[in-house]
């Protein structure tokens, strides 16, 4: 049921890469970053109540297939937000968020300790709630002020809800659930490499860019769930009360949310390279793959620092070393630059296999 309700974000996440890629600047990439936000503000949400409630329930099945349905059209009305259709985003978004809270409500009634953190936390949100309709309602710049405010709140909301100590979370599903987004998200970057060469004449530069394409999104695989997603889980699961729900919030509410925007940009640059496969990449497109790179890989050593695993430096210097090569190094075909990447990707990989029996 949670893969089913899953698959609509599969389709927001290919939404926002397309909008990334047609807008290749800062104005677009804060659009998308905005649209991502609320996106998965909403996923995460809902994941923490499907966490804590009994998911094989008639009636939990039910909330999370209509929101499934609901989360649909937040999808399609994406493209639109920012042209005129933020009022066709706005409303499903809301109407996730709430069922979202009310199934939440609903789990809590029998659990005092998890009642009290789910009223908490939905007090805090409502004004962000509100911040959202009223920007769709205002459109223009009025829209984004209003949609950062609205982010504010999402923060503060998961500032203060974060400090109860009743949120009732099983390590091992929570981690799943958001290892399995991080998988969708990666599945992304492999539908725009085969869509580069369905319909296209398959030259020597196409196909390279495809297959490196392939194995730096294989790698990026390899960076997240072998050691690292196991070492969070431990972490989290060795934890009790508010530490244990504020290192849910940080290492993956919040910073899983810089990892995938993190992929959403690889994702853009791809189709960059994959439409122009024998034309160097531009500044544009070297900044969102830098970006990329240094968002999900990076991200993930912000998460394990946070749960207070050994400081993976190693990651963190080739991460660095390799985004700076891929901006710097200009006028090169994209297999060139992609070259790059997969170094840095496949020594950080190596490099932490070898210190796997250690760790």
């Amino acid at each position: 049921m949670e893969l089913f309700f899953d698959l609509v974000f599969v389709f927001s996440v290919t939404q926002l890469v397309s909008l990334l890629h047609h807008s290749f600047t800062w104005y677009g990439a804060g659009q998308a970053a905005l649209a991502f936000w609320m996106i998965w503000w909403a996923w995460t949400q809902f994941t923490r109540t499907l966490n804590a409630a009994n998911t094989g329930h008639h009636l939990v099945e039910m909330g999370t297939l209509i929101a499934t349905a609901v989360a649909f059209f937040m999808a399609v009305a994406l493209p639109g937000a920012f042209s005129g259709g933020a009022m066709a985003f706005a409303v499903p978004y809301v109407l996730v968020r709430v069922m979202g809270l009310t199934l939440y409500a609903w789990v809590a009634s029998e659990k005092p300790s998890l009642r009290g953190a789910i009223q908490t936390f939905a007090l805090a949100s409502i004004g962000g709630l509100v911040a959202v309709l009223a920007g769709g309602l205002a459109g223009g710049a009025t829209l984004y002020w209003l949609w950062g405010l609205a982010i504010l709140f999402d923060i503060i909301a998961a500032a203060v809800g974060g400090q109860s100590e009743g949120w009732d979370i099983h390590p091992e599903h929570f981690s799943e659930r958001h290892g399995l987004f991080v998988i969708i998200a990666l599945g992304e970057t492999l539908i725009v490499a085969g869509s580069g060469l369905t319909g296209s004449d398959w030259t020597r530069d196409l196909i390279g860019v495809a297959i490196l394409a392939v194995a730096i999104t294989c790698g990026l695989w390899w960076t997240y769930f072998p050691l690292s997603k196991p070492a969070l889980e431990h972490a989290l699961a060795s934890c009790r009360g508010s530490a244990q729900s504020t290192m849910a919030r940080d290492a993956f509410s919040l910073v899983h949310f810089l990892m995938v925007c993190g992929i959403i940009a690889y994702a853009a640059a791809i189709e960059e390279m994959a439409a122009h496969p024998s034309q160097p990449l531009g500044l544009e497109g070297r900044l969102a793959l830098a970006a990329g790179l240094v968002l999900f890989v990076g991200g993930m050593a912000a998460a394990l620092l946070r749960c207070g695993c050994r400081p993976p430096l190693p990651r963190i210097v080739l991460t660095a070393a390799t985004a700076c090569a891929v901006v710097t190094v200009t006028g090169v075909p994209p297999l060139a630059t992609l070259a790059i990447s997969l170094a840095g990707i496949v020594a950080i990989a190596v490099h932490e296999q070898r210190l796997a029996p250690a760790a």
